[in-house]
């Protein structure tokens, strides 16, 4: 349980202040909750984790589910398949205690996740979460921390879906000749909506972040509030694009 405090560290960098500790791991593993550790096959370092999943029982009204409140993998591990494999096993963990749907949050600006979540899980995201966490004490220069609720509904055998295409009615993309956002139709009324978000958010400036995090929070939170949801992640070269589709 220790060991998986260092995994979030090299996952994230996190500060002590925003580990979960290995004693929340241990009293969450007896009580209900699922820690998942991973660890390689074999060879050296084979009993040092590589990958954690953990999540908790969850319950608003009559309602109840499984709540996955983390998923971290070393950076060495990511595109192993890993991150789809902890998510498969807390799958037939969650299903064994009885839950038909799963539950978590990313954050909307980062596209890797977004293909993780809504094509190789066949998740979707009906909400979106305007300033989720406070990851600063002062929060009004902070970049704003939301995030699109996830939804997993786990009495559907698991199937990834395929690569979408860039079809659909354009609500957000980049301006032309850089890579500030334009303007965003909130007005469109097609059955297939496109929403565009860099690939890199790493290299952009803060200012450039920001701009990105605004647009995204304007379109995504529109779409979704006029029942829209985010069905996956359509790749055009460098560029990625939220597919927003009406249920059914």
């Amino acid at each position: 349980m220790r060991a998986l405090e260092d995994v979030q560290v090299a996952a994230w960098g996190y500060p002590d202040r925003e580990l979960l500790p290995g004693s929340m791991f241990r009293i969450s593993a007896a009580t209900g909750g699922i820690v998942l550790a991973a660890y390689p096959a074999d060879g050296e370092g084979a009993e040092v984790p590589v990958g954690l999943a953990y999540g908790f029982p969850a319950r608003l009204g009559s309602q109840e589910w499984h709540h996955s409140h983390l998923l971290a993998v070393r950076p060495s591990w990511r595109g192993s398949g890993l991150a789809v494999a902890l998510k498969l096993a807390q799958r037939e963990r969650a299903l064994a205690q009885g839950y038909a749907r799963m539950t978590w949050t990313f954050d909307p600006l980062v596209a890797r996740n977004a293909r993780l979540n809504l094509g190789k899980l066949g998740a979707v995201a009906r909400s979106y979460l305007p300033d989720w966490y406070a990851l600063s004490d002062d929060r009004a220069p902070a970049e704003p921390a939301d995030r699109l609720m996830i939804e997993w509904d786990l009495t559907r055998p698991h199937a990834e879906r395929p690569p979408e295409q860039v079809e659909g009615a354009l609500a957000l993309v980049a301006r032309p000749g850089d890579r500030e956002p334009d303007a965003v139709n909130g007005l469109l009324d097609a059955e297939r909506v496109l929403v565009e978000v860099p690939t890199l958010p790493e290299t952009l400036t803060v200012a450039l972040r920001r701009a990105w995090r605004m647009a995204l929070r304007e379109a995504l939170s529109g779409y979704l509030g006029r029942g829209y949801e985010a069905c996956g992640l359509a790749r055009d070269g460098q560029r990625a694009f939220y597919v927003l589709t009406r249920p059914g």
